[in-house]
């Protein structure tokens, strides 16, 4: 039997992977394998498979008996690709240890760089550089990182020596400490770590080395990757790969430098050159923000009103083999591309490429121009487009006539704009998001440990980093607005405030972050609504012509309606006519209604109640033309429209002349212990049918009203919702047929309507064979279903769902994703039992999940006709259908 392989070498003029094993070597592996093979200039390495990732949790943090030996001759395979030997001390070999999981994380894992420096291979790096300074840099470098990843000391211990020996010496920056200095630092580094540790720095570069992978495998299980794994929908059981590669140095001296670069702007899209470098650095220093890099391109700098030059201007020829380089890997690639690079004493080394991360507007235009471009075909511009990222394109934005009150500017490192209080630390923004307030997240720097709060706030700002900073590289990938590079930014984070041009703004304070323009303004700014259109409206075009599921809006009020048409819904799968009656011209009649003992007085009251039901119909029934338009008669049980508590409803009283003491008296009899499964939908039509009678009146003289104006006929349907049995919808159904042949003698009208149900409880669905007899369409109230299948309240089930998906015990919250075992497994057999009784019968879902793309391809895996979901998903589900239609295909 032949042995597992676990390792597998890269660069050198070998390669033993390439870019298709991103499951089994990561996407950093995968892609270095790929690059090597391509023939650009990549740093010899070797990957440690995810395989290893998963042995090394199942055997309790250790690793299978192959692993040591296929790792020590990978190593000596790199000694001999680089002539030199790990450990040696005349001519060390430096190797960098980083994580590399098949789907991008970025700064979610641990990296270690310079492994294999001691005492006194540090004097070999100084003898063969020539530039002993940057060698005891490296050095330095190299114990508090490794110090810090693998023996977990906290990096603000050698902070604190570092910030010492400046402030003893004067110094301002790091780079005005000299050679001797830093032998000095390293000094203090070393006892520091003896005396927090009780044992001293390893100094076997074995050592190191293995404890460094173990670092990076154990990374995969720490708190922030965690936490972004959830938010990313990505399995735990994937795993880890580790990559160990030479090391290349971009800190040494002016001719060297590292840089980060996308092929495309991954903000807007736009096919240019984008990105930043630092001279003299190494790479971690780009993207923790502790410097503020400079743009590649001459334009960019001037773009920008940079100082300094760009790396065009800096290493023009530099800069053209790294726009080579660019162009190539993305037709190789076939999409835009993320690049690590560094450049040492004038020598271009690739160190990764990856699938860049973009906003959902770059996404789009990316995906368009390509397919124009050739690159891709339509379809694949289409899957090319996450669905659920359009959200980011469906918020509002400033108004353009807003007078802004600029408190500070910076860079613009992810677009849109939100309005929320300042928060300095994250936990806090955590607690006060949940709580439902809208919080802005201002730090000097942002961290993988502060994932929680960036997710928790609208927008974040920083007073340091660049585009490509972590804080940048996060918001753009979680939709979040965000301003880096605030130098003008001071901040307290002690007293909770920041200054910026002589204003000092605090905690709780109301900002507005313009993430598009860098701005970060006073005050909550007016804002807009998006103009969606150019690619958008073309890759929607694609979207459409792929999808054979139809899109509807949940809508009940005209200004929903007109946004659900623009936002390009096929009609109203659900108009909520309850939220009709809560307006306050009509309220007043609602509990007169409610209050009547008599059905003579029900009538009555329900007889003011109806001309302005028509016209709300009349108004929707316009907007949506020929459009579908699925009406719900009333729900909810009549003791919400009710007062509840004495003083409410002295309050009513006062404002209606309905006498308090019967409100309150009628408020208490129709009280429910548990409303939900209560004296709601039809159950209120058994014993009050005026009510419908009333609702069912004022949507056929609407239908017949507004055709007789000329306008399109409306398609109406009538919806009848929370049926438990065939007899229920038999009775009702046959009232609304009465009333619609009344209204068409009346009116001279042809009416055109079906009479349908929501299929909203388990019995429902069991019993869906029989209720197709009576009905022409279910549609299926998830909302409701969920609850009733999986005996949780949407309203109280917060509190602990989310440990329940944390523990795996939920995949995911079943009331924003279909529970498919078990809710889903009610609609399949509604769905096989309603159209084995009534083929023709129409199918669709008016719960949230209509927005939802995962519960959207459940839903074309049904053969459901349509979804419904609110105006402002419209989008999301209509690009979701096209996805779940062209997976059907595959």
């Amino acid at each position: 039997m032949s042995q597992a392989k676990y390792v597998y070498s890269f660069g050198g003029g070998d390669s033993e992977g390439d870019a298709a094993m991103k499951n089994l070597l990561g996407g950093k592996g995968a892609n270095l394998a790929e690059m090597a093979k391509l023939g650009l200039p990549v740093p010899p390495g070797f990957t440690i498979t995810t395989d290893v990732c998963t042995e090394y949790y199942k055997l309790g943090q250790s690793y299978p008996d192959a692993v040591g030996a296929q790792v020590k001759t990978a190593l000596a395979q790199l000694e001999t690709k680089v002539g030199k030997k790990f450990g040696d001390a005349a001519d060390p070999l430096l190797v960098s240890v980083r994580s590399g999981a098949r789907a991008s994380m970025p700064g979610m894992m641990d990296t270690v760089l310079n492994l294999g420096l001691n005492d006194e291979t540090v004097e070999g790096l100084a003898k063969l550089s020539g530039d002993r300074r940057f060698a005891f840099d490296s050095y330095r470098r190299f114990i508090q990182m490794y110090s810090d990843v693998v023996l977990g000391l906290d990096h603000s211990v050698f902070e604190e020596i570092l910030g010492i020996h400046k402030d003893t010496n004067d110094y301002q920056s790091d780079v005005e400490l000299t050679a001797e200095d830093w032998v000095a630092v390293i000094g203090e580094y070393k006892r520091a770590v003896e005396r927090e540790l009780e044992r001293p720095f390893p100094y076997d570069p074995q050592e190191q080395l293995w404890g460094a992978i173990s670092a990076v495998f154990s990374s995969w299980m720490n708190e922030r990757a965690k936490v972004y794994r959830r938010l990313h929908d990505i399995p735990e059981s994937w795993g880890t790969a580790v990559n160990v590669q030479a090391m290349v140095f971009g800190n040494m001296g002016e001719t060297s430098a590292t840089g980060v670069a996308f092929t495309r702007d991954p903000s807007t899209g736009e096919k240019r050159l984008y990105g930043e470098y630092l001279i003299n650095a190494q790479g971690e220093d780009v993207v923790a923000g502790i410097r503020t890099p400079k743009a590649l391109s001459k334009a960019a700098r001037e773009s920008m009103n940079e100082a300094g030059p760009s790396l065009e201007e800096a290493m023009p020829g530099v800069f053209q083999d790294l726009q080579a380089v660019f162009a190539k890997l993305e037709r190789h690639y076939r999409d835009m591309q993320d690049i690590e690079f560094t450049i040492e004493r004038g020598a271009l080394y690739m160190l990764q490429t990856r699938s860049g991360k973009r906003t959902a507007r770059a996404a789009l235009r990316i995906a368009v121009e390509m397919a124009e471009e050739g690159l891709i075909s339509r379809t694949e511009a289409v899957l090319r487009v996450d669905p659920a990222s359009l959200d980011q394109l469906l918020h509002p934005t400033i108004s353009e006539g807003y007078k802004r009150d600029i408190v500070c500017t910076g860079l613009p490192a992810s677009p849109g704009a939100a309005v929320g209080v300042v928060v300095f630390d994250p936990d806090e923004a955590a607690e006060r998001a949940q709580r439902g307030e809208a919080v802005i997240l201002v730090r000097d720097e942002t961290s993988p440990e502060d994932i929680h709060g960036m997710h928790a706030a609208k927008a974040i700002v920083t007073a340091r980093g660049g585009m490509t900073s972590h804080a940048a590289v996060v918001a753009r990938g979680m939709g979040r607005p965000c301003v880096c590079g605030i130098t003008e930014m001071r901040i307290d984070m002690k007293g909770e405030t920041f200054t910026a041009r002589g204003r000092t703004v605090r905690k709780g304070d109301a900002l507005t972050v313009d993430g598009s323009q860098g701005e970060v303004l006073a005050g909550a700014a007016e804002m807009v609504q998006p103009s969606l259109s150019g690619e958008f409206a073309t890759l929607m075009q694609w979207a459409d012509a792929a999808r054979t599921m139809k899109v509807r809006a949940n809508a009940e009020t005209p200004e929903d309606a007109a946004q659900a048409v623009e936002f390009g819904a096929e009609g109203i799968g659900l108009c909520r006519t309850e939220h009709m009656f809560f307006d306050a011209d009509r309220i007043a009649a609602v509990r007169e209604m409610i209050l009547a003992e008599r059905q003579a007085d029900r009538v009555t009251a329900l007889a003011k109640i109806l001309p302005f039901q028509r016209d709300d119909f009349e108004k929707l029934f316009e907007i949506m033309g020929d459009r579908p338009c699925t009406i719900r008669l009333l729900d909810p049980p009549l003791h919400e429209f009710l007062p509840h508590t004495e003083e409410d409803c002295e309050a009513v009283a006062r404002a209606t002349g309905i006498d308090a003491k019967a409100l309150l008296a009628r408020a208490r009899e129709l009280h429910e212990v548990n409303p939900m499964l209560g004296f709601r939908g039809c159950r209120l039509a058994i014993q009050y049918p005026e009510i419908y009678d009333m609702q069912a009146r004022a949507i056929f003289e609407a239908a017949c009203n507004v055709a007789a104006r000329g306008a399109v006929a409306p398609v109406v349907e009538v919806m009848i919702p929370f049926v438990i049995t065939q007899r229920e919808l038999g009775d009702i159904r046959a009232r609304i047929e009465s009333v619609a042949a009344e209204i068409a003698r009346e009116k001279l009208c042809t009416l055109a309507c079906t009479i349908g149900t929501m299929i909203e409880l388990p019995r429902a669905a069991l019993r869906a064979g029989d209720i197709a007899n009576e009905a022409e369409f279910f549609s299926f109230g998830t909302n409701d279903l969920t609850q009733s299948t999986l005996g949780l309240s949407r309203d109280d089930s917060g509190k602990f769902l989310t440990a329940y998906v944390a523990k795996g015990i939920l995949e995911r919250d079943p009331f924003i994703t279909i529970d498919q075992e078990g809710v889903g497994e009610m609609i399949a057999l509604a769905v096989e039992r309603g159209r084995a009784a009534r083929p023709d019968l129409k199918l669709g879902i008016c719960g949230e999940h209509g927005g939802d793309p995962a519960s959207v391809a459940f839903c074309q895996r049904l053969g459901l006709n349509y979804v419904s979901c609110s105006p402002f998903r419209v989008p999301v589900a209509r690009l979701a259908a096209a996805h779940a239609a062209l997976a059907n295909q595959t």
